[in-house]
């Protein structure tokens, strides 16, 4: 350690330069680090999602998830423990991992053991969705679009085919499907009264349709030099087409859908609404990624918004409902501030004690040092700019002082002993540096229990102790380099102007 102040002495410019890399380093890291209200929060959480249109709870408990369950669980390993809900017609399974185990390999389980249980589940069930869930992603944005002219189901199309697919393209976004609305659909609405008439029923449409509306490759034919493509007809490409389709043979006539129902294009049943100021909308609820900034992706929304207005029809109106971003920058500021106040108060109380200007600058250029390699750390360990990183920061202030207060007063000291000013910063570091490697040791080990945490607690504070510790250690470290160094020139005229 005592070699380290030598080789500062001697070599003063490598230490500066290496301080001038810290600030643009810890610069250039600070703004482009992911930012957020808390830590990433990984907990090992898969979802799988069955649907079953038409089925009852109570079936769906029985004839899917109980099914699913026993599977599950008789081949999947590492699993924590596990929480079903079963709806009308969908049937969710949240899948909790044990810590330390392999996400993929487990996930991969999942998704076999579910293709595999799809033969003991009722006919034609759909293979399931399979969703990796996280705490950190969570809405950071709402989108409101909204329309005088548009019905409910246009706007709805508008929103999932122009604007969602544009949207998907900010780095770190997550996106649903938007709410409200009506997706469009054609709908063939009976006639009861025809259908008896007729001697038909329901069945006997919908068998028809599904023989009608089909689309199957035809292949092409060459004649001579040309090689044609063959297109079917049997699949009508517009509305109006529909009606024309033949139901049934009665004789030498023929019953169509136009006789027993009548065909449009609108949207299908309504099961969700969403009203603001009493008017019908569709919204988008943005999601962000686990790794994503919260403050990144909204600003990307924001961008994208001008590009999603042009190609949307004329009087579409498109705003942010909604912005997380507002409230991270806010709690980011807050801890900024009191970090700030709390640097500005201990620089006072050294300017106090000291009673020397230089010796106050001196300490307090360590301040800010310390905090910048302490996010260069942060980064490199993949953690984000948070307010419980921040606020480690923010309670490291007050004492990433004491190694740079230690060691410039006991120069002042061997200096009104009439030592050489090079050869008091040598005494003074060499007299200190157990007592202050020590005392900064203890108070890093105070924190590592924190590393032993599991769970949500364990995920919030360890980036606080990550930041406590390496903004101490760089506080030690550079109370042996930087600070000798500008010692060595700053107090050298004070030292003149004593004599």
């Amino acid at each position: 350690m005592n070699q380290i102040v030598l080789i500062a002495l001697r070599r003063p410019y490598t230490f500066v330069v290496m301080s001038i890399l810290i600030v643009l380093w810890g610069t250039k890291t600070l703004l482009h680090m992911p930012t957020d209200v808390f830590p990433n929060i990984t907990i090992p959480v898969t979802s799988v999602v069955w649907i079953y249109s038409g089925l009852l709870p109570q079936q769906v408990e029985g004839r899917i998830t109980y099914l699913f369950e026993r599977f599950l669980t008789s081949t999947v390993e590492g699993i924590k423990y596990i929480h079903s809900h079963s709806y009308y017609g969908s049937s969710i399974t949240n899948i909790f991992l044990q810590d330390g185990v392999d996400v993929g390999r487990a996930e991969a389980d999942i998704v076999g053991i579910a293709q595999n249980v799809v033969k003991a589940l009722p006919p034609d069930i759909s293979p399931p969705m399979v969703m990796r869930l996280a705490p950190s992603s969570i809405p950071v944005a709402m989108l409101q679009i909204s329309s005088d002219r548009m019905t409910p189901a246009e706007l709805y199309n508008l929103a999932y085919m122009r604007i969602r697919p544009l949207l998907v393209t900010v780095p770190g976004i997550v996106l649903p499907h938007p709410y409200g609305g009506q997706d469009m659909q054609v709908m063939v609405n009976l006639d009861q009264q025809k259908l008896l008439a007729r001697n038909l029923t329901p069945t006997d449409v919908h068998n028809v349709l599904m023989k009608q509306y089909l689309v199957l490759p035809s292949g092409d034919i060459k004649i001579k030099s040309t090689d044609w493509i063959v297109q079917t007809n049997a699949s009508p490409l517009q509305i109006d087409h529909f009606p024309d389709i033949p139901i049934k043979r009665d004789g030498n006539a023929f019953i169509y859908l136009r006789d027993v129902a009548t065909v449009q294009l609108m949207g299908r049943v309504q099961q969700n609404a969403v009203l603001v100021n009493g008017k019908q909308t569709v919204i988008i609820v943005a999601m962000k990624s686990t790794e994503a900034s919260t403050l990144d992706v909204v600003d990307g929304i924001k961008k994208m918004i001008p590009r999603a207005e042009q190609i949307s029809p004329e009087g579409v109106k498109i705003r942010l409902l909604d912005d997380a971003s507002t409230f991270v920058k806010d709690s980011i500021f807050d801890v900024v501030h009191e970090m700030a106040t709390a640097g500005a108060l201990v620089g006072l109380i050294v300017l106090l004690l000291i009673g020397s200007w230089r010796a106050t600058v001196i300490v307090w250029t360590s301040i800010p040092l310390s905090i910048l390699t302490a996010i260069i750390g942060l980064h490199w360990l993949e953690e984000t700019i948070n307010v419980m990183t921040l606020g480690g920061l923010a309670l490291a202030v007050g004492i990433l002082v004491d190694d740079a207060t230690v060691m410039i007063e006991n120069i002042d000291r061997h200096i009104e002993m009439g030592k050489p000013l090079e050869q008091a910063i040598i005494d003074a570091a060499n007299q200190i540096v157990v007592p202050t490697l020590v005392a900064t040791l203890c108070i890093a080990i105070v924190w590592i229990p924190l590393f032993e945490l599991g769970g949500v607690a364990g995920y919030l504070f360890k980036p606080m102790a990550e930041a406590v510790i390496i903004a101490m250690m760089a506080s030690f470290i550079l109370s042996r380099t930087l600070v000798p160094t500008m010692a060595k020139y700053l107090l050298k005229s004070h030292h003149v102007e004593a004599a």
